[in-house]
């Protein structure tokens, strides 16, 4: 059993837990994911790490409320536990292994849209405690649905406030945000990443293309059983066919075919739907 030590709700429809894990935490990296089965009978859902902690043998991840099962984990209080956590999967961020002075010269900018931005946040720690200059776009719909605001702030260089309404920061989209920044303010990024909404990384991949600039994408929100037994989250890259949780999940997002991940990811809308019938219209994500 895995107990959960912390539960804070983050926004009306996301959550934040703190699990106790330590062989989990000890072997954990940015870009990795884990599984929760709530109780025997649970459904394995695979979650991204939002963050870890090797010294309390602690993992973090953020969870919202979509579907039966997501509300099932959403349900647990602290104190209570899971009775299966499994990672970490997945194969880490690429710059995880590189030094320092490898990565001297390097200037990321994370486009964080609704939850993804708590996966941007381990990986922006990361590059932020070797020197590395990060800056953030972190989008959502209205100032209520933003994550991880402080938290992000606390480890990049600038951040950069999107929401579709203008109730805080830019009143637009992140890849608006984006343009303005390089074409407007002459911002020069040599690798972007963007964790979200599929529709915004497809849209993020075509900025980040007309700037010239590499980028990766996460592809987290396709994974089901997270092994690759079920093939749920096969999607083309370079024009090959991939499995998002054990050959990613993170991807060039220049080769990525966006419109057969998107038909992919509603694969189960309909059994979501007859599961919870109350699910959030707020986006899909893990």
């Amino acid at each position: 059993m895995y107990k959960i030590l912390t539960k804070e709700k983050l926004n009306p429809v996301v959550y934040r837990m703190c699990v106790e894990a330590p062989r989990l935490a000890s072997s954990a990296r940015p870009g990795q994911f884990l599984i929760v089965r709530t109780d025997e009978k649970g459904e394995r859902i695979p979650l991204t790490i939002s963050d870890y902690d090797v010294e309390k043998g602690t993992v973090t991840i953020v969870t919202q409320e979509i579907g039966a099962s997501s509300r099932d984990i959403c349900s647990l209080e602290a104190g209570e536990a899971f009775e299966d956590v499994v990672g970490p999967l997945g194969i880490p961020s690429d710059f995880v292994e590189k030094t320092a002075q490898e990565l001297a010269g390097e200037r990321f900018v994370f486009i964080a849209g609704g939850v993804g931005a708590a996966p941007v946040y381990p990986q922006a720690k990361w590059l932020h405690s070797l020197g590395v200059p990060v800056d953030v776009i972190l989008g959502a719909k209205n100032s209520e649905l933003l994550i991880y605001k402080d938290e992000l702030a606390a480890v990049c260089d600038n951040l950069y406030v999107c929401t579709d309404d203008g109730s805080e920061g830019f009143k637009g989209l992140v890849t608006a945000m984006l343009e303005n920044l390089v074409r407007e303010q002459g911002k020069k990024y040599t690798r972007a990443v963007a964790i979200g909404p599929m529709i915004m990384m497809k849209f993020a991949t075509r900025t980040a293309m007309s700037l010239s600039m590499p980028i990766v994408v996460s592809l987290n929100t396709l994974m089901v059983d997270g092994t690759g037994m079920c093939g749920a989250c096969r999607v083309t890259v370079g024009g090959k066919t991939r499995f998002a949780c054990v050959e990613g999940p993170e991807f060039d997002g220049s080769l990525v075919d966006f419109d057969e991940a998107m038909r992919r990811q509603g694969m189960y809308r309909a059994e979501e739907v007859e599961a919870h019938p109350h699910i959030c219209k707020i986006g899909r994500g893990k």
